[in-house]
């Protein structure tokens, strides 16, 4: 399943870098004051359904751009995936962009593939079978502090909206650790955090096929994830 994920999600970061700054007007569609969906993540999840699909059938795929309706983890196993986890990002021309494959089963995530086209970084694995960029196993940091602490965050699109919008653990965590940092893409924050590049990260209203993968990484190199009160409810209990 991992050989099969890294396959399909370095063809579609191919299929990325074709649309990378090539983008007309005509194929960005506004879907809300801040968010955006273009016709390279239509491309890139049709490609990936097909290629999963036509693999293992037995297999249902939940994806960003056709699975919004999905409310639960389904039971057995599935694909989680997001064909263009920062999609801002990739229409600013900012190359921090990823395509995340994850698979779960009975909501457990087992496996997870995230790829950054732009950057050519592949990450890939899981819990039982470590977790790899490209060829190197990698491993989660080993930080004990807060202080000596560099970790991701990033704010959802309705932030103007709720009151839930993660300013105020911003301005806490701001002072409390070394830095902050904002990539805009979180499947790429978990795998920084999976590789010891970034410490942690916290995110609030986050979707499956924005966690689903790199959590499987986190949990393969070594690290922890849990919701906001300390438990399970992280992968359909986000929104």
């Amino acid at each position: 399943m991992i050989d099969l994920a890294r396959q399909v999600a370095e063809e579609a970061g191919t299929i990325l870098l074709e649309r990378f700054g090539r983008l007309a007007a005509s194929e960005i569609e506004r879907r809300g004051p801040r968010d955006v969906v273009t016709a390279a993540d239509t491309a890139a999840e049709e490609h990936i359904r097909r290629r999963l699909l036509t693999a293992r059938p037995d297999v249902p795929v939940i994806g960003e751009e056709g699975s919004a309706e999905v409310r639960a983890a389904p039971a057995g196993p599935a694909w989680i995936v997001d064909p263009l986890d920062g999609t801002v990002n990739f229409v600013q021309g900012i190359p921090l962009f990823a395509v995340s494959i994850g698979y779960v089963e009975d909501g457990v995530p087992l496996a997870g593939v995230v790829h950054i086209p732009a950057l050519k970084q592949t990450f890939w694995g899981g819990p039982g079978q470590g977790v790899f960029e490209g060829d190197r196993p990698v491993a989660t940091s080993i930080t004990p502090v807060l202080s000596d602490a560099v970790v991701a965050t990033g704010f959802a699109y309705r932030r103007n909206e709720t009151d839930d919008n993660n300013v105020a653990n911003l301005e806490r965590m701001i002072l409390t650790t070394r830095g902050i940092r904002r990539m805009g893409a979180a499947a790429i924050d978990l795998a920084y955090v999976a590789s010891g590049r970034l410490d942690g990260f916290w995110e609030l209203h986050l979707k499956p096929w924005d966690v689903a993968a790199g959590v499987a990484l986190i949990r393969g190199a070594g690290g922890v994830v849990t919701d906001q009160r300390g438990g399970e409810d992280w992968l359909f209990g986000m929104d």
